[in-house]
């Protein structure tokens, strides 16, 4: 599984499985991405994306299929054959920081470098360069427990590009960090990933963070690989109602309706034309929330639902609601405020963007 170029994959995941026992926790997924990208695998708890990447690192051994970065097969679950975690040319930094508590910050960025047998000139410029690279060089002879969260997770950072790996593996980094200082590591993330040049991989299980930092994004569900592709591409083009409704902000709005004559119905109301639906009698209709909005519009199918929440969001307001115990969102203009429980109206202002099957499957 090679790049168009001819160049190897700098990671491929062909056909890898991992069981515990009885239990599959990734079921023969099959991607690859090529040198310098940024993949993030982004999925619900339980969803394998946790133990696919401790394959990757070589902290677990795939049960079925092979593992190769830069074309050399690290991970072979089939034959049996595992690299060393430490013979990968990857470098893994943890949910957790796992800095050492008796050494100063200098210190744990330079310990993989005296591993790795560098001088001890090499290791001093070494640790100064990535230092300055996170913005950290004022803490360079504090010890963990004396910075913060923030501080702590740079050094982490700091400490993995250190050896200057060609992988780069992330596992949840950011979710022990409060929201602001989320948003600012993500954009220190990227910018240390076109510094370093390397290729990175990225568990979460927060979409937004999927679809800022990716350029390849692989959604999982139960061990398997709902879709894989750059994030607008899943995001205006999703294959299953799964990826529909667990990406983008908000979720997007699924409508189950039924074929009467010529079109597809909803409580009474005509949606869409019949011939979206093909051969099924009942399907879903996806809804982004901005095709939702609060109020009855001329011309346009309303419905009436019972409100729950309103969020402001850039001036406008990102309204709750629910309809035959359905949760529906729908956009209004300016601020909009109601109390819990009012019945209010949604306007379904735009057609639906894609047809699905009650199975979950897209149609059209």
């Amino acid at each position: 599984m090679s790049p168009a170029n001819g160049n190897p994959a700098a990671i491929a995941i062909r056909n890898v499985s991992k069981r515990f026992g009885s239990f599959t926790a990734v079921d023969n997924v099959d991607i690859s991405v090529p040198q310098g990208a940024f993949l993030v695998l982004v999925g619900p708890s339980g969803c394998g994306k946790s133990t696919l990447l401790r394959m990757l690192a070589g902290l677990e051994t795939p049960s079925e299929g092979e593992m190769a970065f830069m074309g050399r097969i690290v991970s072979d679950g089939t034959r049996g054959l595992v690299a060393d975690a430490g013979a990968r040319d990857a470098g893994l930094v943890f949910q957790s920081y796992a800095l050492w508590p008796h050494m100063t910050v200098a210190g744990n960025i330079e310990w993989p470098l005296k591993v790795a047998k560098w001088s001890k000139a090499d290791r001093a410029a070494r640790v100064d360069e990535v230092l300055g690279l996170l913005g950290i060089a004022a803490l360079k002879e504090r010890y963990p427990a004396e910075i913060s969260g923030g501080q702590q997770q740079r050094v982490a950072i700091a400490r993995t590009i250190g050896p200057k790996p060609n992988i780069l593996l992330f596992d949840e980094p950011l979710s022990n960090l409060d929201a602001k200082l989320r948003i600012e590591m993500r954009s220190e993330l990227m910018r240390i990933h076109r510094a370093t040049g390397a290729t990175s991989v990225y568990v979460t299980h927060d979409q937004v963070e999927a679809m800022t930092m990716a350029s390849h994004v692989a959604v999982l569900n139960n061990g398997k690989v709902e879709q894989f592709g750059a994030p607008l591409e899943l995001l205006e083009n999703p294959r299953t109602t799964f990826v529909a409704t667990f990406l983008g902000t908000p979720p997007a709005n699924l409508i189950e309706v039924n074929k009467s004559g010529d079109g597809l119905v909803y409580d009474g109301l005509r949606l869409a034309d019949a011939s979206r639906a093909e051969a099924q009698d009942g399907v879903q209709l996806l809804y982004r929330a901005h095709d939702l909005m609060v109020g009855d519009v001329e011309g346009r199918p309303t419905i009436s639902a019972r409100f729950e929440e309103a969020a402001p969001i850039a001036g406008r307001t990102m309204v709750t609601a629910f309809s035959n115990g359905q949760r529906l969102t729908a956009m209004a203009d300016g601020y909009f405020r109601a109390a819990i429980g009012d019945q209010i109206s949604l306007s379904f202002v735009n057609g639906p963007s894609a047809v699905f099957a009650m199975s979950g499957e897209r149609i059209s």
